[in-house]
């Protein structure tokens, strides 16, 4: 028998297959970790109506503890699957992510609840960078910035599948059911992954944990004053103590990062305009974006009274401009520069806003839809080349710091927008509702049981609904100023010509 014979009779080859499942699974785990953050968002009415009974500043923290640990952990994480190996760190993070959702599910009040959210988002930050780390191990040089692309494609497209599987859950189950799937998804997506992923290459980097802890507690003390601001009074001494130990920490953390012999975030690095710009470019279109997901399950379902099912169905326009034109933006950024093309698409995602500051009950859904298609436009054309700039700044060994520098960005700049709009709207909500109504400001959906329960008639029912979409149209348009000003700022430090890849230094 010839040798051609022989292969032609053998069974397929499984590390083939495994090589071909790679990017799919990659993704998967991508979807996975994001779309957290956008179910959670969905469940917002059935935990304000839960026995946890949590307030307007709770719900924020229900929301931003997870992505607030996800994103500060980002780097050291991958820092650590680069030292350590990468598909040991996503498996360890695949586990520690189904046991915090575990301990959510069975959370009986609202600090147990934050206690499982907190653990989830350190097995999210282990799972992100070793994705992207392992997805480009196996693909050829030539074809990384479109493998890049379809990772980015795939965390924009998780919030709408975020949106889409918790509102199918939700519509028939309770919100603890929720954290139960996306426990099971874990365990499915690690006996895969402990199938198809190679064992990963190895690099030497160093866990600066006293940066990481510092940096960490400068940005939950920063979220504490945005977000306990409108509660608790913006000159009140914790607000103005969370901001003042926000200033000391991030101070002391830069003092650390500039005298550690191997800092993982070394603010030298930032000299390079081209990175510098493409992580202030992340943060900025996912603020807006995740800002959007906040706001958008609680105006359908109470503004416009879908069920939970149909919100997750009706975000779904998100999806078409992150599919369609995330596969273009490469090489649209190839033939124009990546400058007017980044340009133009936070421009068009703070557009997007200022639509959507428009909508309120006799909005159509058409009309809404097409506001949120261009959001997703928007974020089509300006997120892959900036995530392929920010991995092009740095040489080829630190493509676990490079991950987490995107995945950093886009978490942090998420949980700030869910605090700023979350802040802005309680604070004109509380100020919109009528006086009869002013003890229920907790939440909408808290209001409007209220003046059902009272008898207060249709008239008080409008006006609870009219209050909400003022408030959510005010932090709409804050949302979309944070990013016209943003826009001008990375178009500033972009160079004028694209970096060859791995360079680790700018386009002049």
């Amino acid at each position: 028998m010839t040798i051609d014979a022989v292969r032609a009779a053998a069974p397929p080859d499984r590390g083939s297959a495994a090589r071909r499942a790679m990017p799919p699974l990659m993704s998967a785990c991508v979807v996975l970790v994001v779309a957290t953050v956008a179910a959670i968002n969905l469940s917002i009415p059935k935990l304000s109506a839960s026995g946890l009974h949590p307030s307007a500043t709770g719900l924020l923290w229900i929301v931003d503890s997870y992505v607030l640990v996800f994103g500060c952990l980002l780097i050291p994480a991958g820092a650590a699957g680069d030292r350590f190996g990468r598909k040991g760190a996503l498996l360890a993070g695949l586990g520690v992510f189904a046991a915090g959702c575990v301990l959510s599910a069975a959370a009986p009040a609202v600090a147990v609840l934050l206690a499982g959210r907190l653990v989830t988002g350190v097995g999210a930050a282990l799972i992100m960078p070793a994705t992207l780390s392992l997805l480009l191990q196996v693909t050829e040089p030539a074809r990384r910035p479109q493998a890049i692309a379809v990772w980015t494609a795939a965390t924009g497209v998780a919030g709408a599948v975020g949106n889409l599987a918790g509102g199918a859950v939700l519509q028939w189950l309770p919100w603890q059911c929720l954290f139960l799937a996306g426990a099971a998804a874990a365990a499915v997506l690690a006996g895969l992954v402990a199938w198809a992923a190679p064992v990963g290459e190895r690099h030497r980097a160093d866990l600066d944990v006293p940066g990481a802890l510092l940096l960490t507690a400068a940005l939950f003390a920063l979220l504490f004053g945005i977000i306990e601001g409108s509660e608790r009074g913006w000159a009140s001494a914790p607000v103005l103590g969370g901001f003042g130990c926000a200033a000391v920490l991030l101070a002391v953390f830069g003092a650390h990062a500039m005298r550690a012999a191997h800092p993982l975030l070394d603010p030298r690095m930032f000299a390079g305009a081209a990175l510098r710009s493409g992580v202030l470019g992340i943060g900025a279109a996912f603020f807006s974006l995740f800002a959007l997901f906040f706001v958008n399950a609680q105006y359908l379902q109470y503004a416009k009274g879908y069920t939970p099912l149909v919100t997750g169905v009706a975000i779904s326009p998100v999806v078409v401009g992150m599919i369609v034109v995330s596969r273009r933006s490469v090489g649209l950024g190839h033939r124009f520069g990546n400058r007017p093309l980044i340009t133009t698409g936070l421009l068009v995602i703070a557009g997007g806003l200022g639509l959507l500051s428009l909508a309120d009950a006799s909005t159509p859904y058409p009309v809404y839809a097409v506001d949120l298609l261009v959001m997703s436009v928007g974020m089509g054309l300006c997120v892959p080349p900036l995530s392929v700039g920010v991995m092009s700044a740095l040489p080829p060994g630190r493509a676990g710091l490079g991950s987490g520098l995107n995945g950093a960005a886009r978490e942090i700049g998420s949980a700030l927008g869910v605090a700023v709009l979350g802040t802005v709207l309680t604070a004109r909500f509380a100020d919109a509702l009528p006086p009869a109504l002013a003890g229920h400001a907790h939440s909408a959906g808290e209001a409007i049981a209220a003046a059902d329960a009272n008898g207060a008639g249709q008239e008080a029912h409008q006006q609870v609904i009219a209050a909400f979409t003022g408030a959510m149209s005010s932090g709409f348009r804050v949302v979309g100023v944070i990013a016209c000003a943003a826009a001008v700022l990375v178009a500033l430090g972009l160079p004028r010509r694209n970096a060859p890849e791995g360079s680790g230094r700018d386009g002049e």
